[in-house]
């Protein structure tokens, strides 16, 4: 391999065509988030995909999930003192038995690109077979290059409730990380909302609406209330949005409902707007003394934010695009990833670093294989420079 300019950092233009191939077998095995033994043929799919093509790691680790996918810690030791984190996920949302029902997986965009289509394909084992390449890609260089953790995760699409706190310890231990999440427009994501799913049940008194409506005490309405009351705490233009996603209660027209629940959904762009949320949550009262509304907040992914330690990580990229030949831009979207928590640690992290395509979660997604070797060529550098 030669390394004499940037550019040349890798060879992935040359091995685009094998690169594809990796992507293809990983999206040829459905990973449903729900479906245990599928998410198992992906991993050790994965796993000897390593082996090919980078070696065998200095340290591994597979993680046990219980009624979640496994998780799979890999580290290959660098040249130099510094170390890096590659995270990406092999859960999809696609049930098994989509593949065969995929109506186009190969086409030309309206500007002239090809691309390739298919079920978990931009979201995300494009960018997950990537992380496998640059790493390659280090290893071979012949030049200093940091140590190499890799993890890769069953269960992001359910919001990493296994594999959260085991990326967090890996984290808080190296100098860089990189989520390999699919870019937006070719955009590099270095800011995203946090999440908070908040979870209400409401129970009242049933009675007869009709004969004795005064004897009961509707657990719809009191939960109507609150449901209202959170909405209105909503600050779109600081980025903050609430939506009741579900509700559902009662047991007939003619009864005073006696029981109801709903789900929230609560988006925030700053760690301030967050502990407001959660604060004023707690405030919300409705009319009827005697129902009870008990509420479960879970914070899933606090924000993402354009920390100092982000825009310095971002600054280096952006050098490395530099010397490459072409310019980078970044942008803040509404969904979450796993790189959400590891920014909060205060590690320096990039994401949306992945395939260049569209169609997350939609049965249209494809990515653009011509994109790749030009974020291989980016990390790639970028991982020189914190060496």
């Amino acid at each position: 391999m030669q390394t004499s300019n940037p550019s040349q950092f890798t060879t992935a233009s040359e091995d685009l065509n094998l690169i594809v191939d990796d992507i293809q077998a990983l999206v040829g095995l459905e990973t449903y988030s729900y479906d245990k033994a599928s998410l198992a043929e992906g991993l050790a799919l994965i796993r000897s995909t390593v082996s090919e093509r980078v070696g065998t790691p200095d340290f591994e680790e597979r993680l046990e999930g219980g009624q979640f996918g496994d998780s799979l810690h890999l580290r290959f030791d660098g040249t130099s003192d510094k170390s890096i984190l590659f995270v990406g996920h092999y859960d999809t949302v696609w049930p098994q038995g989509t593949l065969a029902k995929w109506d186009k997986t190969a086409g030309t965009t309206e500007d002239g690109r090809e691309f390739l289509s298919g079920p978990g394909i931009f979201d995300m084992k494009t960018g997950l077979v990537q992380a496998v390449w640059i790493t390659k890609y280090l290893k071979e260089s012949g030049r200093p290059f940091p140590t190499i953790h890799l993890f890769f995760n069953g269960d992001e699409e359910l919001g990493s409730p296994f594999s959260r706190p085991y990326i967090e310890k890996v984290a808080q231990e190296v100098d860089a990380a990189f989520v390999f999440e699919a870019s937006h427009k070719g955009l590099i994501k270095t800011q995203r909302k946090g999440v908070g799913l908040i979870s209400l049940e409401a129970e009242g008194i049933e009675s007869h609406a009709g004969l004795n409506p005064e004897d009961g005490a509707s657990a719809i309405t009191a939960l109507m209330e609150y449901c209202l009351a959170a909405t209105q705490l909503a600050q779109p233009e600081k980025g903050t949005t609430v939506n009741v996603g579900l509700f559902k209660g009662g047991s007939g027209s003619n009864v005073v409902a006696g029981k109801a629940n709903a789900e929230i959904d609560i988006r925030i762009s700053t760690q301030a707007e967050l502990e407001r949320l959660d604060e004023e949550l707690d405030k919300i009262s409705w009319s009827d003394s005697e129902v009870t509304v008990s509420v479960k907040k879970d914070w899933n992914r606090p924000p993402m934010e354009f920390t100092n330690a982000n825009k310095s990580l971002y600054e280096k990229a952006q050098a490395t695009a530099e010397e490459i030949g072409f310019e980078i831009k970044s942008t803040s979207v509404g969904g979450a990833s796993d790189a959400n928590f590891i920014s909060a640690l205060g590690v320096p992290v990039l994401c949306g670093i992945g395939a260049e395509g569209a169609g997350a979660h939609a049965r249209y997604e494809y990515m653009i294989p011509q994109a790749i070797p030009k974020f291989i060529e980016l990390i790639t550098g970028t991982a020189f420079k914190i060496s």
